[in-house]
């Protein structure tokens, strides 16, 4: 009996995604635990498996189609010697992939003026009563744009719109282009700005993870009433500490670790969450939710965007602990290699940019959490102790806040706390 093989959800945020490409063919058997297709994420390119056997009659959607819904029909699966459907004859819709371990992360998307036009994609999916037949980049460009495909001609074959087809109607003027009248946004979502209007540039097709982004983000400072807690660290004496433990590093072998000012930050943060542990927190429409455990999310760069990997129970882990698990889950981060437990939760956050010479910003809270620690760079500036002026290396951290959980003087009380243990490093022992 032919079955629906759909979209998955390969994380708990995930509502739709990209297609990335076919590892089986129409006609190829299936078995179960064949991986079949990659799909990309908001965070990674996952494989996933079939948990059906039978043969792949028909792919319905083709490589490389993003904005692909969960749970809607990519494939269709038969019993051997089965006869296919009709197209548009409605099967039976179990899913029929599971996530299989993470593959390469994706890449930075390519200029739009760089791309080839994308192959043709499976006859069924042209063959669907009423849907506009055009290639995967073209429904891609004219997403970005604003530009309604029902008022394009197509080209190719059959009628198909390809990309010189789309970049056509945007070349025309605006009015010609504006897709019919929508319905308004919510007010909470960014206003749409289309490319037909702007100067001559090259248009970089979003990538999923991008496109996430900056709907998490749009979310999270529409919705979460964020207010902001600076101070500035004297770091002298946790410098002076560093270059005395990293000396006592054993090399290369077991045991070894190269400490970094991140190290110390992400410690010191875990410290300090268990001293005001209110700051560990999250909103609920039922209550305040207070973390039992200090898991720390750490914001690393990688090509596409940024990922938060996690240190599970940072207050309980030794500096050198904390190093060696921070390189590994960065490492593993930049390629697509983490799991997602490995980025999924936490209760807090920290953002470092002082290694680009940032002297202060403000970062977006990372919902559901409630606060996020953003870290400037050290550097040498006149402070005064006592009634002397001294030189000393310090840096300036912001605590960003959701209001509804985090009151300013409990904000207060943790930048604190962080405060004084960051200047006196010996506490980090304790």
């Amino acid at each position: 009996m032919a079955t629906n093989i759909l979209m998955p959800a390969l994380s708990p945020t995930m509502t739709e995604g990209t297609l990335a490409r076919w590892l089986k063919h129409e006609g190829d058997t299936v078995r179960a635990g064949d991986v079949i297709a990659e799909i990309e994420t908001d965070k990674a390119t996952m494989e996933v498996e079939a948990v059906d056997e039978g043969v792949l009659g028909r792919i319905l959607v083709a490589d490389g189609t993003q904005g692909v819904k969960v749970n809607d029909p990519i494939a269709i699966l038969v019993e051997p010697g089965e006869k296919l459907p009709p197209p548009g004859a409605p099967a039976m819709p179990v899913p029929a992939v599971v996530p299989a371990a993470p593959a390469q992360a994706a890449a930075p998307p390519a200029p739009a003026a760089a791309h080839v036009p994308a192959a043709p994609p499976a006859p069924a999916a042209a063959a669907d009563a009423g849907r506009i037949v055009a290639s995967p980049l073209a429904r891609r460009m004219a997403r970005q744009a604003g530009l309604d495909l029902a008022n394009v001609t197509g080209s190719g074959p059959n009628g198909r719109i390809v990309r010189a087809d789309v970049e056509a109607a945007l070349a025309r003027p605006a009015a010609a282009a504006s897709p019919a009248a929508k319905p308004a946004a919510p007010t909470s979502a960014p206003t749409p700005v289309s490319a037909a209007g702007l100067a001559a540039h090259t248009l970089v097709p979003h990538s999923t993870m991008r496109r996430v982004i900056a709907r998490r983000l749009s979310e999270a400072k529409a919705t979460i009433p964020h207010f902001y807690v600076s101070v500035d660290v004297e770091l002298d004496a946790l410098l002076a500490m560093r270059t005395k433990l990293n000396a006592k590093s054993a090399g290369e072998g077991p045991g070894a670790f190269r400490l970094s000012v991140n190290d110390f930050i992400v410690k010191a943060s875990a410290i300090a969450l268990r001293r005001v542990p209110g700051v560990n927190a999250s909103w609920t429409d039922d209550g305040i939710a207070l973390y039992e455990d200090v898991d720390i999310s750490v914001a690393v760069s990688i090509p596409d965007g940024l990922i938060t990997p996690i240190v599970r129970q940072a207050d309980r882990k030794g500096l050198a602990a904390i190093s060696n698990e921070m390189k590994d889950l960065a490492d593993r981060a930049k390629s697509g290699k983490l799991k997602p437990d490995e980025f999924q939760g936490g209760g807090f956050s920290i953002s470092n940019m002082g290694m680009y010479g940032v002297s202060s910003f403000s970062a977006i809270i990372n919902p559901p959490q409630a606060a996020i620690l953003a870290v400037s760079a050290g550097e040498k500036r006149a402070v005064v102790h006592g009634d002397q002026i001294e030189i000393a290396t310090v840096m300036t951290c912001t605590l960003s806040v959701d209001h509804r959980v985090i009151d300013g003087a409990l904000g207060a009380r943790w930048l604190a706390a962080f405060k004084r243990i960051v200047e006196d490093p010996l506490s980090l022992m304790l």
